[in-house]
């Protein structure tokens, strides 16, 4: 049996996990993802879940890794400051081998700027926003299902690398709302026996986690190992999205709310002669090299459209190896590029 209702994509999110089998949510409220908590501390008091409203968000990313250490699948959520205070703790989790689902539902910035949906915490996401050598898998939806749908997916993921995973939506994607989808019965996936959790050693030998490795060489070799799971990452987790691509002579990109503005100026641009196409990260970590880099060796333009200065863009050059046919056009503090500035900026890089 199916259910479908109209929702915001913070709720969606919120109920994906739920049904993805969260039973431990720890987080502090910061607008635009209040509506995801306040879900949250509802539903899993209805199902036997535990929900703490922590003291901060440094508090709340803590609690969530000593939840995971002991298997359960756990959750936090916050917007671009409260992340931020999360850092040192998602550096722990990625250097423990934790699995669990981090959302960071976009503000604009720096500082506590406004409460407007924005797309500058890119950086921090996929080039590691706290210390040391670590990877987050980033999935960033587009629409209502897709919030469902990424994070419902994200423990899954989660569990099958022990890393965890961001959900990275804009504010407009947490607050918008559109019809979401799912089947009644869903179960979690993914769901394995875990040989590495701390649950008391009472009929098994002692385990340990730990980000610490103080015997020489022990952290290097801890990193060495780290690294070879990224890889297997990148190879096996990588998404992307393509649209009117293959007789394309500009190529659009750009995910989230981003995205959807250039879906719809594709057949605009198309109608006055421009053969227009668009390339929509899923994972921004790990980011779609291979799939622009067929097209940089045609004779094609790409344009990087996002709700910031410039940040994926530089990944974009990376993998097009050309900056001389790769151009930016963004917004910044909260403000959306619209069809029109779109539209009008492309026709002046075509001539």
């Amino acid at each position: 049996m199916k259910i479908k209702y109209l929702t915001t994509g913070n709720e969606a999110c919120a109920e994906a996990a739920i049904r993805a089998g969260c039973r431990f949510y720890a987080g502090y409220p910061i607008t635009p993802q209040n509506e995801l908590i306040a879900y949250m501390s509802k539903r899993l008091e209805e199902i036997g879940g535990v929900f703490i409203q922590s003291e901060s968000e440094i508090a709340a990313i803590n609690m969530v890794l000593g939840a995971s250490a002991t298997g359960a699948r756990a959750m936090t959520s916050s917007s671009s400051p409260g992340i931020s205070l999360k850092q040192e703790g998602i550096s722990y989790m990625a250097g423990c081998e934790l699995p669990a689902v981090i959302v960071n539902v976009m503000r604009g910035g720096p500082g506590l700027g406004n409460i407007s949906g924005a797309q500058s915490d890119y950086f921090q996401a996929t080039k590691g926003g706290g210390h040391g050598d670590y990877r987050l898998i980033v999935l960033a939806p587009a629409a209502i299902q897709e919030m469902f749908d990424l994070t419902y997916e994200a423990f899954a993921i989660a569990e099958k690398y022990r890393n965890p995973v961001m959900i990275f939506a804009d504010g407009i994607i947490g607050q918008m709302m559109e019809p979401l989808e799912f089947d009644k019965g869903i179960k979690p996936s993914g769901v394995t026996e875990k040989n590495w959790t701390m649950t008391g050693a009472k009929d098994r030998p002692p385990r340990c986690i730990k980000s610490l490795f103080m015997k020489e060489g022990a952290l290097e070799k801890h990193n060495i190992n780290l690294q070879e799971k990224y890889c297997r990452i990148s190879k096996n987790e990588t998404r992307f999205e393509e649209f009117e691509t293959k007789d394309a002579d500009v190529i659009l990109v750009g995910y989230g709310t981003t995205s959807r503005i250039l879906r719809s100026c594709v057949p605009l641009l198309r109608e006055e002669g421009i053969k227009a196409g668009l390339i929509r990260p899923i994972t921004l970590w790990p980011f779609p090299y291979n799939a622009l880099s067929r097209y940089a060796k045609k004779n094609v333009k790409f344009i990087t459209v996002e709700m910031n200065a410039g940040q994926m863009v530089e990944d974009i050059r990376l993998a097009v190896q050309d900056d001389t046919k790769v151009h930016f056009y963004g917004r910044m503090g909260g403000g959306i590029p619209t069809e029109e500035e779109i539209i009008k900026f492309i026709k002046k890089i075509s001539i």
